[in-house]
């Protein structure tokens, strides 16, 4: 069943074409990554998704409604949430109270269960200053996912992340999405985390999208392999 749609999204800036007619469906409990080389489009494409940019055309879809012109705070206060690449903590804040307070704004029901998932409950008492960069991303993760929403848009979530920090993140990740039934957008340099992860996958290149499919489908896709991947996958 289809919940987020984006169809036909392009982004112009003057003669630069960003995004060339791209299209994209998410669906509850699905991971979607988006992967692709440096100058693709990924970021250009998250932003389109997620309000931050006005398409030049094409439409994005939530549950039905054509929300192309909604405003970010509109589609938070609906049940599309995002994550960015950098961090969006408050360092002078304790883990619990910032989560806390976000938690009253959107009326989560389960912060618990998000903090158990994550691994927080140990820094629960930290200010957010003082703990490690990968604990910061998760409660970068936590804030997206408080108050229930539907979609979520993640922008490099495992950005600044060691491999096995990237590991865990990549696997409350999915957790997350597949116990709370959460439609799932992962853009991601991390293309063997994307690859363990996700469900279905689309590569962008030049804007335009160059396949999409399941992991297996697109590492082996030639077109895939000649412009991104490689030989080697």
């Amino acid at each position: 069943m289809t919940i987020f749609e984006g169809r036909g999204l392009s982004v112009r800036y003057g003669a630069h074409v960003a995004l060339d007619g791209v299209d994209i469906t998410l669906e509850p409990g699905v991971v979607h990554g988006v992967i692709g080389p440096n100058g693709a489009g990924k970021s250009t494409f998250i932003d389109a998704l997620s309000g931050r940019k006005r398409p030049s055309s094409g439409t994005v879809t939530f549950e039905g409604v054509d929300i192309t012109r909604k405003s970010v705070r509109w589609r938070r206060r609906r049940g599309l949430a995002r994550s960015f690449q950098r961090t969006s903590v408050f360092g002078s804040m304790t883990v619990g109270d910032q989560l806390d307070m976000i938690a009253r704004r959107n009326d989560e029901p389960d912060l618990d269960g998000i903090i158990d998932t994550l691994g927080l409950d140990a820094v629960r008492a930290r200010v957010c200053s003082e703990i490690a960069y990968g604990t910061q991303r998760s409660v970068d993760l936590a804030i997206a996912l408080i108050g229930r929403p539907k979609v979520v848009l993640l922008d490099e979530p495992c950005a600044g992340l060691v491999h096995d920090e990237s590991v865990r993140m990549l696997q409350h990740v999915r957790d997350i999405c597949k116990e709370r039934d959460v439609a799932a957008l992962l853009v991601e340099h991390d293309v063997d985390g994307v690859f363990r992860t996700c469900d279905v996958i689309t590569v962008l290149d030049l804007g335009k999208v160059l396949a999409t499919g399941t992991p297996d489908e697109v590492r082996a896709d030639e077109n895939v392999i000649r412009a991104y991947l490689g030989s080697a996958a």
